[in-house]
């Protein structure tokens, strides 16, 4: 196989499970060096690190949470590597609230999903954006969902949160162009764990109203996120939507 990101750095935040995990594993077949992040899970991290083609990454520990974190992160980069090619913003969370349910989202929810799925990615972007600056045609993948412009999802805090990524990256790539282009990835419902109690089988089930009728694998998302970094070199402050065209319904 060709190894088209042979001499670039990666950096793919929630790198160690789900969507962030299977970019990480492509990145690295394709040749890039990948650093990959991780809030808790160390063990999980070195597993995918020991298994990943190719030798040059690295874990890194980084709570989107806290600011100090991200700047530890950043300065953890910027001490070893010169540029930043490629920030794929992958971690987040998300707690199931029925959306009628209003108490339940309470203010301490709703705060640390809005810190968590939309400050944090930002202070990523912010604490990154010299190095990135100084890469050669760097890119920002941030993961989205298309909760954020239909309105249903997991919870109305995570809509709003991922309502938000969309226009931040738009805004985004107005700004930090030509140097650095930002893009989105939506995904639909996806196979991983991310969802408390969203099993296969449910999954499958609601595969069956979608155009495609096919379940979403984290791989699917994960061919999106590099089709922008290989191919599509001229998009910025473009959506790619992953989710079998269930939007449509």
């Amino acid at each position: 196989m060709i190894k088209e990101l042979e001499g670039k750095l990666a950096f793919v935040t929630g790198g160690s499970n789900g969507i962030g995990a299977a970019t990480v594993r492509m990145l690295a077949t394709l040749g890039a060096n990948v650093i990959i992040g991780y809030n808790a899970g160390k063990d999980r991290a070195e597993n995918l690190l020991s298994e990943i083609e190719g030798e040059g990454h690295s874990i890194l520990q980084m709570t989107l949470e806290d600011s100090l974190s991200v700047e530890r992160a950043a300065r953890t980069i910027k001490a070893d590597n010169k540029k930043l090619d490629i920030l794929v913003n992958s971690a987040g969370f998300t707690k199931p609230v029925p959306h009628n349910d209003l108490d339940a989202l309470d203010d301490e929810l709703m705060d640390r999903m809005l810190i968590t799925n939309v400050r944090g990615p930002f202070a990523v972007i912010r604490a990154l954006r010299p190095l990135l600056s100084s890469g050669d045609d760097s890119v920002i993948i941030n993961l989205s969902s298309v909760s954020g412009f239909k309105g249903s999802g997991s919870s109305i805090a995570y809509v709003a949160c991922k309502a938000a990524i969309d226009t931040m990256s738009l805004a985004l790539a107005r700004v930090l162009g030509p140097e650095i282009r930002v893009n989105c990835v939506s995904p639909g419902a996806v196979a991983t764990d991310f969802v408390e109690g969203r099993d296969r089988k449910k999954l499958e089930q609601q595969a069956t109203s979608a155009p495609l009728q096919k379940v979403v694998e984290p791989e699917d998302v994960a061919k999106a996120i590099i089709a922008y970094i290989t191919h599509l070199k001229h998009s910025t402050g473009a959506r790619i939507i992953v989710d079998s065209g269930k939007f449509l319904k």
